[in-house]
């Protein structure tokens, strides 16, 4: 049979046969392809901006790369897990310096989602009813969130000024609160300063997520826990809260990553040298490696840190999703 007619009959088998399928077959996998091909450009850029420089980091973090090789650091000498070993020697400065700043973080981060969620969802259901001027207040509680960090940050640094900042010029000279007026950039206040700024700018991207949340519970069953009797209070915490679950699981993990993360906030506020009372790791480790120049110690700080958010992360995706599957049976 020659290939003409070969072609033929495949054209013209019936539907089901084996000829029929190997003509739908090349079809079949040019459309399952393409998905993969449309991803293909996002896939090496995303390889390119995140994967390769953190490949790059953790080689950084087993060599002893100093300001004396920054110009070839390919020619710096193999340290082994000496950069490990150094960070997590508690008892050493470097290693008690960074304890310590991992503490501030945790405590920094616990508050400052706790604050963040607590807020945004007061306020996501106090506008959840419609009345006037329900619009402007979203508009005007969206306006952290959508001003830049820097332009954010930097109006509290005037805030925060000891002398002539708005905050002290409130709380005492208005308020009559404290002896006398506050250093709020040193010391301890540094971490009550960042604290606020920080919720300042976070509580909005939660009060947006709850707001569209709170768009998919259905209004009538509102409606019959008011028949029943049911108060604000037990409205919700039997129906609104339950049925945000699944938006705040995801909510507080990203809340958490980010403000865990945070270097933006601390640098612009105190500048390249935080105080100790707010010495978060994101900042500590700028200054382990581009203050003394020590980048092997600062590239395995960042790798500790990444793999610590990688078990919280984990971690926390096995427990929600148990809890998922525990209240789905």
């Amino acid at each position: 049979m020659t290939t003409h007619t070969l072609e033929e009959s495949v054209a013209k088998s019936p539907p089901g046969t084996a000829a029929s399928s190997a003509r739908r077959r090349p079809g079949r996998i040019r459309r399952a392809g393409l998905p993969y091909l449309l991803l293909l450009p996002a896939l090496v850029l995303e390889l390119l901006v995140h994967l390769l420089p953190m490949v790059i980091g953790i080689v950084m973090s087993f060599k002893e790369l100093t300001q004396f090789y920054i110009r070839d650091w390919g020619t710096a000498p193999w340290s082994g897990l000496g950069n490990y070993r150094l960070s997590v020697d508690f008892h050493a400065p470097v290693g008690a310096a960074l304890l310590h700043s991992f503490l501030v973080t945790v405590g920094f981060t616990l508050l400052s989602v706790a604050l963040c969620w607590l807020i945004g969802t007061a306020a996501a259901l106090f506008l959840q009813d419609t009345f006037r001027g329900r619009g402007l207040l979203r508009a005007l509680f969206l306006v952290p969130y959508a001003l830049p960090v820097y332009a954010a940050v930097i109006t509290w640094v005037f805030m925060f000024q000891h002398d002539n900042g708005l905050v002290n010029h409130v709380l005492h000279d208005q308020l009559h609160i404290g002896a006398e007026p506050a250093f709020w950039l040193i010391g301890d206040n540094s971490f009550y300063a960042l604290l606020t700024v920080s919720v300042w700018k976070g509580w909005p991207f939660a009060f947006l997520v709850v707001t569209a949340g709170l768009q998919n519970i259905p209004g009538e069953l509102y409606e019959a826990a008011a028949l029943d009797g049911a108060g604000l209070w037990q409205r919700i915490r039997r129906i609104t809260l339950p049925s945000l679950r699944p938006v705040n699981q995801v909510l507080v993990l990203v809340l958490f990553l980010w403000t865990f993360n945070d270097f933006n906030t601390p640098y612009v506020l105190f500048g390249r040298s935080a105080p100790e009372a707010a010495d978060l790791v994101s900042v500590h480790i700028y200054q382990a490696s581009f203050v003394t120049w020590n980048f092997g110690t600062g590239s395995a700080m960042s790798v500790l840190l990444l793999l610590f958010l990688l078990v919280v992360t984990g971690g926390y995706l096995l427990a929600t999703s148990r809890e998922r599957r525990t209240s789905d049976v």
